[in-house]
């Protein structure tokens, strides 16, 4: 079955603009959520702040028999003044039951955490001093994570131009780009909505999968690009639309298989790589997935679209030379 792109690229574009826009709407709404007040919603890492991790010490005789009741986690830490805390029940990595508690909060004073602790211990039971974790991050090193961040991605961005103008040309370089804004844009703004409905947060390896995305996204588009390149030189004359397809097609099946094989590795790692790296695996499922998908689909049918306009444009110079010098 051939696949005919460029006849429904309307659809495409449509697809990509009512993701994209529902994205930038939930991040006006997250920006003027009081209790958020950013775009996306952010963790300790950028915003600062405590984080406490404690588990339940399963050595004493009737301290795990039930399992851990968020909702009274919750009321233990809005009784402590921490009612706007993120809470999550954890795994326990010894024995795999989820016996531990997370919580990102403010900043907490020594004798904050311990009445914290000693709440908790009343109803929910015993800790294992050993295994319990408070870290804690300033909001200065948050900012220099976001701002080495952004630096970083936007370094790649422009890296990435100045490879594809050289290598190819300057207008497959920027229709490149704008496949890459693309999926980093609707990653950010799926993540958003999740900030909204489920409270996800995002944090330093958020960034990490924004530049593994471009780097995966960018292979994807410039195998088909080379493809593209490589028909054009033998057959300068064909149509754009049906080069594009025939390249698009021919490279169909890799991009295919490798976009399969590394969602099956990022699914495993979402399943079963713990709370630490679940977001990060699930940013890169998405990022990956919208890579696939825009380097055939947006990348490809928005170059269709450009050079149809200026070849459209180069033959109607040549006839209005070519009348002119009739007179």
């Amino acid at each position: 079955m051939k696949l005919s792109i460029n006849k429904s690229r309307s659809l495409w574009w449509t697809i990509s603009s009512i993701f994209t826009l529902a994205g930038l709407i939930s991040m006006v709404i997250s920006w003027q959520n009081p209790n958020i007040k950013a775009p996306l919603r952010p963790s300790l890492d950028f915003i600062g702040g405590s984080r406490l991790q404690f588990e339940r010490d399963c050595s004493q005789p009737g301290n795990c028999d039930k399992p851990i009741d968020i909702n009274v986690v919750r009321d233990v830490a809005k009784a402590q003044g921490l009612g706007d805390s993120s809470i999550q029940i954890v795994t326990d990595k010894d024995t795999r039951a989820e016996n531990g508690i997370l919580i990102r909060t403010k900043n907490l004073t020594r004798e904050q955490r311990t009445n914290l602790q000693n709440a908790l211990t009343e109803k929910v039971g015993a800790f294992d001093q050993q295994k319990n974790q408070f870290d804690t991050v300033g909001p200065t090193l948050g900012r220099e994570l976001f701002t080495s961040g952004m630096i970083a991605l936007i370094v790649s961005f422009v890296g990435i131009v100045v490879y594809l103008a050289f290598r190819f040309q300057l207008d497959y370089a920027i229709f490149a780009i704008v496949a890459l804004f693309h999926d980093v844009l609707v990653t950010a703004g799926i993540f958003s909505i999740f900030g909204l409905v489920f409270g996800t947060e995002v944090d330093s390896l958020f960034i990490v999968a924004l530049l593994t995305i471009t780097g995966f996204s960018v292979n994807d588009t410039v195998v088909i690009y080379d493809r593209i390149r490589e028909t054009l030189q033998t057959n300068p004359n064909r149509p754009i639309a049906d080069i594009v397809d025939d390249a698009v097609n021919q490279t169909l099946g890799r991009s295919i298989n490798t976009t399969f094989t590394t969602l099956l590795t990022l699914f495993a790692i979402y399943l079963f790589g713990g709370e630490t790296l679940k977001n990060f695996a699930l940013a890169l499922i998405i990022g990956f997935t919208l890579g696939a998908y825009s380097s055939i689909f947006i990348a490809s049918t928005l170059l269709t679209l450009w050079r149809e306009r200026t070849s459209k444009s180069e033959v109607l110079t040549t006839a209005s030379v070519a009348d002119t010098s009739v007179e």
